[in-house]
């Protein structure tokens, strides 16, 4: 497995209990166990604190300064969390001063050609839910990388991976991110001994039509409707070398769909593809990925297609 070598971590300065830290260096373990492979780990997070930038009667160099014994403290306390955390593992500490962190993050990737960025997520004890923050958004939809968001939890042996896909489309932007949504499912089931299972929903009868047209047969139309669904999915599993039995196929909307099937299989990991919106449309219609991830209780590895460039990437 070649395509995680260089792991960018996300610290979360709020907090001893590093997750994502503790994945990475799982991670990085197993990847090198399975093909002999150093993998690169950074820890990193950016700090930022506006009454600093606010002291006029300091001279610019004394603010510089003053930034820096901040950035140095938080350094200190990092190091220290890596030597409890990854004692045996090789892993570059770095902290920045910048007022939005997923900004900071992406600029690291981009500057420094990161292939998987790691974050945890925060969960909710009340509900046992996990809440997404703003910067878990940004990230989502402006990283050029794969980014894997992270809860506590093992990922044993023999577990379940999950590859949403969007089969039975005729777009090759959607037939090429199935293709690496699969790829990339495939090679991480590989290196944690896992189970590797595939998922695809398809619209049920649109209800307009059932209403407006009463010959419209809708048991015929899902029938279909399933059967060309089905029929894709046969396909792309075998090209994948996925057994049949391992493959679902839902009717309704994708997040209803892949969450039902991951909390079914109680998947430890669901891989998905997100297509990145920025602006207006974003705010306004968001992103199906986004739905999904929104729905799921296990950890998330979203995927960028092909040739996707960030909008911060000047």
């Amino acid at each position: 497995m070649e395509m995680y070598q260089n792991i960018l971590v996300i610290i979360d300065p709020t907090t001893d209990e590093q997750k994502a830290l503790k994945r990475a260096v799982d991670l990085a373990s197993r990847i090198h166990k399975n093909n002999n492979t150093a993998i690169n780990i950074t820890a990193f997070f950016s700090i930022f604190d506006f009454s600093y930038e606010m002291t006029t009667i300091l001279s610019h160099n004394e603010r510089d300064s003053m930034r820096q014994m901040v950035i140095d403290e938080k350094q200190k306390w990092l190091d220290e969390i890596i030597a409890e955390i990854a004692p045996n593992t090789q892993v570059t500490s770095k902290v920045v001063w910048h007022n939005r962190p997923y900004e900071a993050i992406i600029n690291q990737v981009i500057e420094h050609n990161f292939d998987l960025v790691i974050k945890g997520t925060h969960q909710h004890d009340k509900f046992k839910s996990v809440v997404f923050t703003p910067t878990d958004w940004h990230i989502l939809r402006k990283c050029p990388c794969p980014v894997l968001l992270v809860k506590d939890h093992e990922w044993p042996k023999n577990g379940n991976i999950l590859a949403a896909l969007n089969i039975g489309s005729d777009e090759s932007e959607h037939s090429s991110l199935n293709s690496k949504i699969t790829k990339q499912a495939k090679q991480l089931t590989a290196v944690v001994d896992g189970n590797l299972h595939l998922v695809n929903s398809y619209p049920g009868t649109p209800i307009n039509i059932a209403i407006e047209v009463p010959e419209f047969d809708a048991t015929e139309y899902n029938a279909v409707m399933l059967k060309h669904h089905q029929e894709a999915m046969n396909t792309h599993a075998e090209q994948f070398g996925v057994e049949l039995t391992n493959t679902h196929i839902g009717e309704g909307l994708p997040e209803t769909v892949i969450e039902e099937f991951a909390r079914k299989l109680d998947a430890e990991l669901v891989v998905l593809g997100t297509i990145g919106r920025t602006g207006i449309s974003a705010a306004l219609i968001g992103n199906t990925a986004e739905h999904v991830i929104d729905q799921l209780n296990c950890d998330v590895l979203a995927l960028k297609p092909d040739g996707y460039i960030s909008p911060l990437a000047n």
